[in-house]
């Protein structure tokens, strides 16, 4: 497993699991893991459906919590329950947090999929789950929209740690960081906040070989499965250009640290590529990578290290203009995955609390009966 702390130790790349539950935590798997080298955690609503319907793994959490209050709907419920896994988790990953001075340990939550386009409401809520997860090391996931750039804004202000998802865009990165360096700009103690920035991988290759598909030459095959990490080395080279900027270096003397670039569904799609296509070709230093747990599993057996990201970065630009001569419109494409993304989050996170209120009313005969 020594792997895990040569990526983190050799390359600067933190990993972090994309995969969160309550047996991972009751168990102690994280606990193992974050021995093993793991430094983070992100949750998402997708996973905690699964384990709700295919588990008895929080029947005990819900019992306990409607004991407590017959009457609590569905999102308060949804709420707890998440509020208490990503406690247990914080409290795991506080000995990162301390050793890393805050740079790492993180466990990220997010805000409401339906508020993404609601600046107000997404500083609210953020606000909310701050206060009552109540842990240092927590990170609110905010979606990358131009509604949500402005509370980025806020919340770094503030002093919330905030993990901008959802990303897709170059241009759209750019927005985000500079969001960020304007909230520590606002912020009297600006070396206690943090934050990430999340692309989003394998879905970006998904769209981009689908329209590559139809156009269907030789040549235009040899660009699948290249486009994103492609786009992930652009967006690599602009945190080269912030972290060296005089915006951000007076931040820094003030005492802030870089928002690192976080390379989000780095788990393949398409069967045709290798396991670890993502994760082995998106190493580079400042940066960190979520891996889902399987994804993780094979990195360690099979994983290989290098620093993949700042190589080819010549035809990594030649590949991006090669998409314009062909007519395929990159900007469009990056709207269209980041409104796609939105939805599927918000239909995950509906499903999930239909999951809940299927299971409550379960717990809720037992509770009757007994």
């Amino acid at each position: 497993m020594l792997k895990m702390l040569e990526l983190y130790l050799e390359y600067d790349q933190s990993v972090w699991l994309d995969y969160m539950d309550r047996g991972l935590l009751q168990r102690g798997d994280l606990r193992l893991l974050v021995t093993e080298g793991v430094r983070g955690v992100t949750s998402n609503p997708t996973i905690l459906h699964k384990e709700i319907v295919s588990s008895n793994d929080y029947d005990d959490l819900i019992y306990e919590l409607l004991q407590g209050d017959k009457g609590m709907d569905d999102a308060a419920l949804y709420e707890q329950v998440v509020i208490s896994d990503v406690q247990l988790a914080a409290d795991v990953l506080e000995p990162v947090y301390v050793s890393s001075e805050g740079a790492d340990g993180f466990v990220s939550l997010g805000v409401s999929p339906h508020l993404a386009f609601d600046t107000h409401a997404t500083v609210e809520a953020a606000r909310h789950l701050w206060r009552s997860v109540n842990r240092p090391n927590l990170m609110i996931k905010v979606p990358a929209t131009e509604p949500g750039l402005s509370a980025m804004e806020s919340l770094i202000a503030e002093g919330i740690n905030v993990n901008a998802t959802l990303l897709f865009s170059v241009d759209r990165y750019r927005a985000v960081t500079a969001a960020y360096v304007r909230g520590l700009s606002k912020n009297d103690a600006p070396q206690k906040v943090a934050s990430v920035a999340s692309f989003f991988i394998s879905e970006m290759d998904t769209k981009i070989d689908s329209a590559l598909k139809e156009i269907g030459t030789p040549e235009v095959s040899a660009l699948k499965g290249c486009i994103a990490i492609a786009n992930a080395k652009m967006a690599y080279l602009h945190f080269k250009e912030v972290i060296a900027s005089d915006e951000f270096e007076t931040q820094r003397q003030r005492g802030a640290s870089a928002q690192r670039l976080l390379w989000g569904d780095t788990s393949i799609k398409n069967f045709d590529y290798p396991k670890l296509h993502y994760v082995e070709q998106l190493i580079a230093p400042a940066t960190v990578n979520a891996i889902p747990l399987k994804t993780l599993e094979q990195f360690q057996l099979h994983g290989k290290l290098d620093n993949t990201l700042e190589n080819e970065v010549g035809r990594a630009r030649r590949e991006l203009e090669t998409l314009t001569t062909l007519g395929i419109d990159l900007k469009k494409m990056t709207w269209q995955l980041e409104m796609e993304g939105i939805k599927k989050l918000a239909d995950s996170y509906d499903q999930l609390l239909l999951a809940l209120k299927e299971k409550r009313l379960t717990l809720s005969r037992n509770l009757v009966n007994s």
